[in-house]
């Protein structure tokens, strides 16, 4: 099977704590996700004013996309404007706004800020004609607000990770959003999140690891790696009583949909044929 994991952070990995171990660094942990039938990998940007290091980490790797957006709970020391973002947000590497979103778990008295910053990336979505990629915890109404009049004027985009229930991922399916299912699907807490993956429309679905966090089973209590976006998608497609392969074609044609700009990264996994995704 071929399958991209849509959302993974290889700037955080701790590598001398992966399955490769450190000798072989970020090429070993990425070539064992190839092996397992990863062809391609979405690494999201969550400081803007360190793009730059970003770029130099993945440059290598021609299977590998960039985003760029500020995440909600890495406010930087110095102010960001619309212009800068749509400036980064017009480079031709860069797939995807984000991630950007909102985050209430923790106590802070910054939510406006937040809100502010998420309206920002929306606005520069809109401005350079590229998706966004939302996080939101604990934020559902704020959420949902700003994204109904994103999508009113035609923008695009997936909620990753998803923890919320059914009725929310109808509702951002019914804007034109993609949800985006993480290793959290696995846990045995799960029951609300499962209840999403089997119901949700099968060209809305994603899959991702969020690595280096989240780590699915039969991996959880180690570091998580884009390689184990094969046990996201397995796992759903059992759930769901589908072909794993079928599955990682559906979610793969879903990906390169949402975020066209990295077909032009990977000719070899762009296909309208399924049976180019099938492999022994």
């Amino acid at each position: 099977m071929w399958l991209v994991d849509s959302h993974c952070h290889l700037d955080m990995l701790d590598l001398q704590k992966t399955s490769t171990g450190p000798e072989g660094g970020l090429d070993a942990v990425l070539e064992k996700a190839r092996q397992r039938g990863v062809g391609h990998f979405l690494c999201i940007n969550v400081n803007p004013f360190q793009l730059d290091d970003l770029r130099k980490l993945i440059q290598p790797y021609t299977d590998v996309s960039l985003s760029v957006g500020l995440h909600p709970l890495h406010q930087p020391d110095q102010p960001l404007s619309l212009e800068e973002l749509i400036k980064l947000g017009e480079a031709e590497d860069i797939v995807a706004l984000g991630e950007t979103g909102l985050d209430y778990h923790y106590d802070q008295d910054n939510h406006q800020l937040q809100k502010d910053y998420f309206q920002m990336h929306l606005d520069a979505a809109l401005a350079v004609n590229k998706p966004v990629i939302v996080h939101t915890r604990e934020a559902r109404e704020d959420t949902l607000e700003l994204l109904k009049a994103y999508a009113e004027k035609g923008g695009q985009g997936v909620i990753h990770c998803f923890t919320e229930d059914l009725d929310f991922a109808r509702q951002m399916v019914g804007l034109g959003f993609y949800i985006s299912l993480s290793g959290i699907v696995t846990f045995n807490s799960a029951k609300q999140l499962r209840k999403v993956a089997e119901a949700l429309p099968l060209d809305r679905l994603l899959v991702e690891t969020d690595s280096p966090y989240l780590a699915p089973v039969p991996h959880r209590g180690q570091q998580n790696e884009p390689g184990y976006v094969r046990d996201v998608a397995e796992f759903i497609a059992d759930l769901r009583g589908l072909d794993s392969e079928f599955l990682a074609y559906q979610t793969t044609e879903n990906f390169f949909r949402l975020f066209p700009l990295a077909r032009n990264q990977a000719p070899g996994l762009v296909s309208s044929n399924k049976e180019d995704y099938l492999v022994d």
